[in-house]
């Protein structure tokens, strides 16, 4: 009896640490968890093992730990990919050794003199700068072929949305507005709000992980439905320079009247597009519609390595 006991009170541990590590990679708190009915937390769990994302709970849980390691590295005010070291006084950008110095009273002298005279060596950097202010917006393609496989067996689509909910905690860390739409053909289109303001809803979080539109691709429906979320954010909130990130894995054609109609809501709200093109190298080609449309274009070929878009979470 005694062996049984032990037994079975071993079992209910793995299973209560498994459900815990599930509920953890789908972003789901300890606290949360604890102030969760018995009922609901039951039937929680068995969505999580159960949906259609359920054997990619690794993968998601390791793109919001990316995530999170970028936002505790981040250089603050330091914008874009880290290039070198320059000369100056910003205190939020000297380098360790320079930092270093403090630590040494026969230095503290020098250190002040140089602070003084801008002359702290600093990280330097290149690319995208900071804006932090209107809502994060994922277009995430949920067309055919994004079933397809990479290696490991990561499928297009499985990198697309772990990528697009580590940007829904990018968003909530930086008290912004997410909004994350699915799109294929230009008749299929689903938008899911997550507003800074409000707790994010698990369940509403797994039905925009789970949801699978299938078709066709279209870029415009989309891109206009998330320029016209931003138009509206702006003239209640007078918010702008959002960030829209576009996950797909196809090209296609624009009509040249949209593209102005594009280029000029994009100059008057001041929003940046990021691109990244899973798992076709040729949409992120130089002469490619996708490149036309993004002010940071990327391709990601190794569905296993979610740190491809790490550069993506210093500057959003």
């Amino acid at each position: 009896i005694r062996a049984a006991a032990r037994n079975a009170v071993a079992k209910a541990a793995e299973g209560a640490r498994q459900e815990t590590a599930l509920m953890r990679a789908w972003g789901v708190g300890p606290g949360e968890l604890e102030r969760m009915p018995f009922d609901q937390r039951a039937r929680l769990a068995e969505r999580l093992r159960t949906g259609r994302l359920a054997q990619w709970a690794q993968l998601i849980g390791r793109f919001r730990q990316m995530a999170d390691g970028e936002r505790a590295h981040k250089v603050e005010n330091a914008t874009g990919e880290l290039v070198g070291v320059t000369l100056g006084n910003d205190l939020s950008r000297v380098i360790p050794s320079e930092l270093a110095n403090l630590g040494l009273p026969a230095l503290r002298a020098v250190f002040a003199a140089r602070y003084a005279a801008g002359e702290l060596m600093l990280y330097d950097s290149q690319g995208e700068q900071r804006t932090g202010q209107g809502a994060v917006i994922a277009c995430v393609d949920t067309s055919h072929s994004m079933y397809e496989a990479g290696p490991g067996g990561v499928t297009r689509e499985a990198w697309a949305k772990a990528c697009a909910l580590a940007l829904l905690d990018q968003a909530r860390h930086a008290g912004r507005d997410f909004v994350g739409i699915l799109f294929s053909a230009a008749d299929k289109l689903q938008v899911f709000r997550f507003p800074a303001d409000r707790p994010a809803d698990i369940a509403q979080v797994l039905d925009f992980a789970e949801t699978f539109l299938g078709g066709g691709t279209s870029y415009q429906r989309p891109l206009s439905a998330a320029g016209e979320l931003l138009e509206v954010e702006f003239n209640d909130t007078t918010r702008a320079r959002g960030d829209i990130v576009m996950l797909t894995d196809d090209d296609c054609g624009v009509t040249e009247t949209w593209m102005r109609g594009w280029n000029e809501a994009k100059h008057r709200l001041g929003f940046r597009v990021f691109g990244l093109a899973i798992g076709a190298p040729r949409v992120a080609e130089a002469d490619s519609v996708l490149d036309a449309l993004c002010d940071n274009l990327r391709s990601v070929e190794d569905l296993t390595d979610v740190h491809a878009a790490a550069d993506l979470f210093r500057v959003i």
